[in-house]
């Protein structure tokens, strides 16, 4: 799989139903999507942003056309085609997938996960950190070809994997998909770092202003986490809203 092209593609959209606008709010003087991008940079890949063409994604597009990262804008929905279109129109041929409620998704640990990706050479590979986890929620990612988002993109008639990108994958519904899961030596999945609601927004944002996490890797972020309970406590009581993007 050498010298295939590879990028990463966030979805973002502005309509969350617990935190409307959630990717553009603030922390330390930048919109939480703007810290992920960036920190997405770390990762060495081209960064594409899918987003809607709704007129209320008119700001993602905006804010896309400001930092000169392409935007693909298609169906509210059908998530997995307006996925498929945009790695499609960008003739990706490796795909990481990542969601834009993750602000401080750190692209080394990404770049590491690609490397172990890339080694194994082959495109029915499905490898993510999210399926067994060990690393915080708000720190997921999945690396897989575009022949298997191909193959879902023609294949999936279920809501469930249309309105979703991977589960079509993931749930190898695809014959011969290989899954690999990307872990941690020690399980810090106990930590929420998404952004979904209002004490994950009050987190982040303490996070990101005191302790300047946005210029942290993973592990010294979740350092700061299990030295500091108050800060886990936060936000240790919401549950998770079932696969939000």
């Amino acid at each position: 799989m050498v010298g295939k092209k590879i990028g990463v593609i966030t979805q973002a959209r502005m309509t969350s139903t617990r935190l409307p606008g959630k990717v553009l709010l603030t922390a330390g003087n930048k919109t939480m999507l703007q810290h992920q991008t960036d920190r997405l940079q770390q990762a060495g890949l081209p960064v594409y942003i899918a987003t809607t063409t709704n007129t209320t994604d008119d700001a993602i597009a905006t804010f896309a056309h400001q930092q000169a990262i392409p935007c693909y804008r298609g169906d509210e929905h059908h998530v997995l085609s307006r996925f498929y279109e945009c790695a499609l129109e960008h003739k990706l041929e490796v795909i990481v997938r990542v969601t834009s409620d993750c602000p401080l998704l750190d692209g080394n640990v990404i770049a590491d996960a690609l490397q172990q990706y890339l080694a194994l050479a082959d495109d029915m590979v499905y490898l993510s950190n999210a399926l067994i986890r060990t690393y915080p929620r708000g720190f997921d990612f999945e690396i897989f070809s575009f022949k298997l988002l191909h193959t879902a993109y023609h294949a999936a008639t279920y809501t469930a994997d249309i309105e979703h990108v991977t589960p079509y994958i993931n749930q190898q519904k695809i014959p011969g998909t290989k899954i690999v899961h990307y872990q941690r030596t020690s399980d810090a999945s106990k930590y929420r770092l998404t952004l979904d609601n209002p004490e994950d927004l009050e987190l982040l944002r303490k996070l990101i202003e005191d302790y300047k996490t946005d210029r942290l890797p993973a592990e010294e972020i979740i350092a700061i986490m299990a030295a500091n309970p108050a800060l886990h406590a936060i936000n240790a009581h919401v549950e998770q809203k079932k696969l939000e993007e």
